[in-house]
């Protein structure tokens, strides 16, 4: 039964964590590559010596940086191994049949639960940040 149950805190961990960290790189990249051309086109300008009679635009800072990211996984990492740590076992757990040795521990459904969860709170995510 305690077997059972790790597993599935493992597989629930697991699920949790590569969602949060594929949002925070896509966020984290696609924020330092938006900021990285808005500031690049300006110093090339600048360069040539030619002003387009527009305003510069202003240098962003990157939506999440490095350290963030670190406290971010952080948090993410306490909190989810403490609720999934306390989860206890449930006589249901016997019922199912036991796991193969050779299974995958990321399945077909966990890999479609991360993409979805991962595409939805991104598409949340940049709606705040550029509209």
């Amino acid at each position: 039964m305690w077997g059972r149950n790790v597993y599935d805190s493992i597989s629930k961990f697991l699920q949790f964590q590569l969602t949060v960290n594929v949002v925070a790189v896509v966020v984290a990249f696609t924020g330092a590559c938006i900021t990285q051309v808005g500031t690049g086109r300006a110093r090339r300008r600048r360069r040539r010596g030619g002003e387009t009679g527009r305003r510069r635009p202003v240098p962003q800072d990157s939506p999440l940086k490095a350290v963030q990211m670190l406290w971010v996984n952080l948090i993410m990492d306490t909190f989810a191994s403490l609720a999934l740590a306390t989860e206890p076992p449930t006589e249901a757990l016997l019922l199912r049949k036991p796991y193969g040795r050779n299974k995958p521990l990321i399945s077909r459904t966990m890999l479609k639960n991360i993409l979805g969860h991962a595409g939805y709170q991104l598409v949340i995510i940049f709606t705040l940040l550029f509209v």
